[in-house]
């Protein structure tokens, strides 16, 4: 089974022109096996971490609603999210017999996610915590911790988590990954069709060339398909709807955030006391 489709360019070429359109089915049901595999482990294997007591002067210090995510965030992560469906739909669904003018719809949902992708770097890099969306030695340390508890080694219970946990900032660095992929050669492959931006020119690469593009294009499209069901599997689970809140309103339950994380690692301004740390990360 050829993962690749491939042709004769006129001049006798064996070229890549693009992925087996199937690899849209194998996405989709990665994407599921994953959600049955972790509901199932959630169910019968997962070890249970014991509550931590929490100081009452902490609890007196913690405002009401501990903020998450600044108005800026909130704003890009739901035009990114609009932007990234629209893209996925609107190159996949032809694929499956939906016939609509998708191609003006597609390049122009790809130039408004380039565009917020660019605000985000800039943003994160210079207003934001840069490196608080990265795994650090702390965050592999409770990772293997709770794998040897998993395998029923007696060992240190895993710290509560810090602002994004190892599963977000893993996941976060999928999405990079297959995110600046698609952008890339999306800009790229802007150059065959009419677009507001430059004129059209598809000699810009030879057709060798031109097909590994559209391969990458292509896998890093039916990568976000299973990306964005995970993401979304996720938002939806009840332990987890605190966060997919703060996404809409900015700020979570200082009783949750008491809970899952831990102040030292995720320090916020409180109204009372700079002591918790330094101001709220966007």
């Amino acid at each position: 089974m050829d993962f690749v489709q491939r042709a004769v360019d006129p001049w006798g070429q064996n070229v890549p022109i693009h992925i087996a359109w199937f690899l849209i089915q194998v996405a989709a049901i990665a994407g599921l096996l994953f959600l049955i595999v972790h509901v199932i482990y959630l169910r019968y294997f997962a070890p249970k971490v014991p509550d931590v007591a929490v100081p009452p002067e902490l609890v007196a210090r913690t405002p009401p609603h501990v903020p998450r995510h600044s108005v800026a965030s909130r704003l890009y992560h739901w035009i990114m999210a609009a932007s990234m469906l629209t893209l996925l739909f609107s190159a996949f669904l032809p694929k499956l017999g939906v016939e609509f003018d998708w191609v003006p719809i597609h390049w122009i949902a790809g130039a408004v996610l380039t565009v917020a992708v660019v605000y985000h770097i800039i943003f994160a890099t210079f207003w934001q915590d840069f490196w608080s969306i990265w795994p650090d030695r702390a965050d592999l340390l409770d990772a293997w911790r709770r794998f040897l508890r998993f395998l029923g080694r007696q060992v240190p219970p895993p710290r509560r988590f810090p602002k994004y946990p190892l599963e977000n900032k893993l996941y976060h660095g999928a999405i990079i990954i297959t995110g600046l992929t698609a952008i890339a050669t999306g800009v790229l492959m802007m150059s065959r069709v009419r677009t507001i931006f430059f004129p059209r020119n598809p000699y810009f690469f030879t057709d060798s060339a031109w097909g590994f593009v559209y391969v990458l294009h292509g896998l890093a499209g039916v990568g976000l398909i299973a990306l964005v069901i995970v993401h979304v599997y996720f938002a939806i689970r009840p332990e987890k709807r605190a966060i997919t809140k703060s996404m809409i309103f900015g700020w979570m339950d200082s009783t949750f955030y008491l809970k899952h994380y831990d102040p030292e690692r995720w320090r916020i301004e409180t109204p009372n006391s700079s002591s918790l740390g330094k101001r709220p990360e966007a």
